[in-house]
């Protein structure tokens, strides 16, 4: 105990020692206490100086966001402006919401190019807006599409890939046929224009009923209704080879509907693949003779119930003069006639001459 005071003294001595050396007596404290004050003197200078500076600068910032926020409200009143403006004069009454416009249909005589037949007309002039419609009743009638759904089923075939035109050759079965062209290996673009049926039987089973359905609805073709796939309504065949719901059963589309299907295809607003519309154009190529700056693409198509032809058709397009004319001619039953597609497509072709040529415009 006693050695640790000692020691303790002796270093309270020493620190004693080292403070008197480095004090520089009552002259030089003074000094050191002014320097000190002088220091303290400008450290608060200093502070209030940045306090100065950040006042300022927090007073700069909230003009420039006021000015920012008030110019803000003035850009967004004047976006809302015309928008009140048009609000306020609908609500008035002194405009109008814009109307989307509908083709309008021209009801046309054309009787003397049918010569009798009991049959109807269209021709869809997309970029006029215009039906031109002969036997409007007729129509507007949904009736069994017969070949002509070759088009659509060739459609759907190619989008699909379930055609592939370099490829497409399907085997004869070896059953003759009454068509002697069909009693052969054959692919897609002969099937299409010998109107093979016992071919796109197979296509379209290969397409399949839910695919099928899909298409159909999407492209609102007539009715719609695959519901007899197997085509046993159809009372002229019961060969499966050669029956299925577009022949003489379930699925009916009406000649006005066969233009507008067209267009859908084949106009400025289609969804299908300019490939797939461009294999199916040349398919549907038709002659048709000299006639000049007019190309026609088409379908005939032909049903019968009991072994009476009871539907007949030509329906398709044609360019000319860099726009496109939409057409069907139906052919029903008629009894002093020989109804057939040849009779349809000739009816056909004369009329989109004239119509093209200015004698219907």
């Amino acid at each position: 105990m006693k050695t640790s005071v000692s020691v303790k003294l002796i270093s309270f001595e020493i620190l004693c020692m080292a403070l008197l050396t480095a004090c520089p007596g009552k002259d030089g404290m003074e000094k050191v206490q002014q320097e000190a004050t002088v220091e303290q003197e400008i450290s608060g200078y200093e502070k209030d100086s940045a306090l100065e500076e950040l006042e300022v600068s927090i007073y700069e910032n909230s003009e420039q966001n006021n000015a920012s926020e008030e110019q803000k409200v003035a850009e967004d009143q004047k976006n809302d402006q015309p928008e009140k403006d048009a609000e306020q004069a609908l609500s008035e009454g002194t405009v109008r919401e814009p109307e989307i416009s509908e083709p309008v249909i021209i009801e046309s005589d054309w009787a003397a190019y049918f010569d009798g037949f009991q049959g109807a007309a269209v021709i869809y002039d997309a970029a006029d807006m215009r039906f031109n419609v002969y036997n409007r009743t007729l129509a507007e009638i949904r009736r069994s599409p017969c070949s002509t759904f070759k088009i659509i089923s060739s459609l759907i075939a190619l989008k699909n890939g379930v055609i592939d035109p370099h490829n497409s050759t399907h085997k004869w079965s070896g059953e003759i046929f009454w068509n002697e062209k069909w009693n052969k290996d054959i692919d897609f673009s002969n099937a299409f224009r010998e109107s093979c049926v016992w071919y796109f039987r197979e296509v379209i089973d290969e397409i399949g009923q839910e695919t099928m359905q899909q298409e159909l609805d999407a492209l609102g073709y007539g009715n719609c209704d695959i519901s007899d796939w197997e085509g046993k309504q159809n009372t002229n065949n019961n060969n499966r080879a050669l029956t299925g719901f577009w022949l003489e059963s379930s699925l009916a589309i009406s000649p006005k509907e066969q233009t507008e299907v067209m267009e859908r295809i084949f106009g400025e607003a289609s969804v299908y693949p300019e490939a797939v519309r461009n294999t199916l154009k040349e398919v549907m190529s038709v002659d048709n003779g000299e006639e000049a700056g007019i190309s026609v693409y088409g379908k005939t198509g032909m049903g019968q119930a009991e072994g009476i032809t009871v539907d007949a058709w030509f329906a398709g397009f044609a360019e000319n003069a860099g726009r496109n004319i939409y057409f069907c001619v139906y052919l029903g039953r008629t009894d002093d006639k020989n109804v057939t597609s040849t009779a349809a497509k000739e009816i056909a072709l004369q009329l989109i001459s004239d119509y093209c040529g200015g004698a219907e415009n």
